[in-house]
């Protein structure tokens, strides 16, 4: 495949756009090269700028759980635009879409919506923090919940440290008051509370990770944070920016069986427009101004377009929760063809999944945390990466991300990349 106008375009972006992109991965850094630029997308498929078609596995990061341009999406969008794009003020969309949330998710009594995931993290801390009137969170390392100074934080000698911050930017009192401990390590989060038993506002942690591949919970894990957080009066936020309404119409407090005490959402909730969200029960979301003391505020939260294209997007998935299982048997479909072809080979691999998330990594240790999937081959991965692009199948650009599915591939699509996957491992 051919990708010339892509790389004359990324030139042009570079010139006026700080690195050529408006996020970071996009770049191609990761795997080299240049990216691709995309022209449309229709259901599974991507067409770019340089008259390529490629199958998608990431949905634009998760939110195209239906596919893409998915029709009573569009159409419902269409119909709100012709009214007005934003008002700054209240409309009946915000609580339909409101009561309908809490009718699909357990555990919550009120949501309050933002414009992204980033914003959703960051206002879930200063509500927990302004509830326990405590200061101090304990993060893990290798989940990502957005680019908020308390969120860009690395493990300095060790998990048993203070964080030091891994962007300029990011000041030492922020980081000092971010705790870091290694996900599925109940010991290293249990330290931390012994140190701090009195200090320790919230835990926020991805119930399945998705940004250092996909990385799912082990058996006990979710519970022993649930249960630590109850001993010390500590809230637990999920992070569901990436899992709600993906996992399961209840995300991954249905899937997983554990309750958290604030969760966030985005991707899908916003059925492809930029929108996040965080929700809680009655008693923590009345600190929320104007009935609290916490502020927070935006005035694009709640745009009337953005509230059209989730409104329709979670009423489908409502209605239609077979929607999982077909994902979840497709993402299967992918994981075992891949095994299988693998396995003929001395490839070392692993490939972790859970529902319709998945990755593949090129090593012959469980990935279980972020140290464990750094220890794969990522010059495996980049061939792999530019050899699945160049046979038209479009795969997350970095190992640490993960893939989703979307419920507009066929077996035929299926099938393709798994054939695809086999030439380029005959070819390597």
């Amino acid at each position: 495949m051919q990708y010339q106008r892509s790389s004359s375009l990324f030139r042009s972006a570079q010139a006026v756009i700080p690195g050529g992109v408006n996020s970071p991965v996009r770049a191609f850094k990761a795997v080299g090269g240049a990216p691709v630029y995309i022209e449309k997308a229709k259901g599974a498929y991507l067409y770019d700028v340089d008259g390529n078609i490629l199958i998608d596995y990431i949905s634009s990061w998760g939110p195209m759980i239906l596919g893409h341009a998915f029709e009573p999406v569009i159409e419902a969008v269409k119909k709100r635009a012709e009214r007005g794009t934003s008002f700054g003020m209240p409309t009946e969309l915000e609580t339909q879409i409101a009561e309908l949330a809490v009718q699909m998710v357990p555990n919550i009594d009120k949501i309050r919506m933002v414009n992204s995931g980033t914003e959703a993290c960051m206002s879930a801390i200063r509500l927990a923090r302004g509830y326990t009137v405590r200061e101090k969170i304990i993060k893990f390392v290798g989940c990502y919940h957005g680019h908020s100074d308390a969120f860009l934080i690395q493990a300095g000698s060790g998990a048993m440290t203070f964080g030091i911050p891994n962007s300029p930017g990011v000041t030492q009192g922020t980081a000092r008051d971010t705790l870091l401990a290694q996900y599925n390590d109940l010991e290293s989060v249990k330290n931390h509370f012994k140190q701090y038993p009195d200090q320790i506002a919230a835990v926020i942690v991805e119930p399945v990770a998705g940004n250092m591949g996909c990385i799912p919970p082990q058996t006990g894990f979710m519970e022993g944070l649930r249960k630590l957080c109850d001993d010390y009066q500590t809230l637990l936020i999920f992070d569901e920016v990436m899992t709600g309404f993906r996992l399961a119409k209840g995300g991954a407090q249905e899937s997983l069986g554990v309750n958290a005490d604030i969760i966030t959402y985005g991707k899908v909730l916003g059925g492809g427009l930029p929108v996040g969200a965080y929700a809680s029960r009655d008693e923590i979301m009345d600190y929320l101004a104007p009935e609290g003391p916490v502020y927070q505020a935006g005035t694009l939260s709640g745009n009337p377009l953005a509230m059209a294209a989730g409104y329709t997007m979670l009423s489908y998935l409502n209605q239609n929760t077979e929607v999982f299982e077909s994902l979840e048997g497709k993402t299967k479909s992918i994981t075992s063809g891949i095994s299988s072809l693998l396995d003929k080979k001395s490839i070392p691999f692993q490939i972790n999944r859970y529902g319709s998330m998945m990755s593949l990594h090129f090593t012959d240790q469980p990935v279980v945390d972020f140290r464990t999937a750094a220890l794969g081959n990522n010059e495996d991965f980049k061939a792999y990466f530019h050899g699945m692009l160049n046979r038209g199948v479009y795969l997350p650009p970095s190992a640490f991300e993960s893939y989703f599915l979307n419920d507009a591939l066929s077996e035929k699509d299926i099938d393709f990349t798994l054939s695809a996957f086999e030439d380029w491992l005959k070819n390597k």
